[in-house]
């Protein structure tokens, strides 16, 4: 197992994740691409102190893009949904 720093990338703060928090108790992640579900539960687990549910990802693939007549492509990521357990609760930024 990796180190648990190494999994977890960072939290995604959007619009649909901040609904999800809200109404279904569910924290979206940005996640190694090649992590597991097992490593991302024990990873946001022991960082966070809370109990986790369930966890569901999706790799996410990186779009085209053009500068001019150069084309690239941005790199592939993978998200995942953590959902925790009744009566847990995360939060990212508190008093904003």
């Amino acid at each position: 197992m990796r180190n648990i720093y190494e999994v977890l990338k960072g939290p995604l703060l959007t619009e649909k994740g901040t609904l999800m928090k809200e109404q279904d108790n569910k924290v979206l992640f940005k996640v190694a691409v090649n992590a597991n579900k097992i490593e991302i539960r024990k990873a946001v687990e022991e960082i966070f102190k809370v109990k986790v549910d369930r966890v569901t990802t999706m790799n996410c693939m990186g779009k085209r893009k053009r500068m001019g007549k150069h084309e690239g492509k941005r790199s592939d990521w993978k998200k995942a949904i953590v959902t925790l357990k009744e009566g847990e609760k995360l939060d990212f930024v508190e008093g904003v």
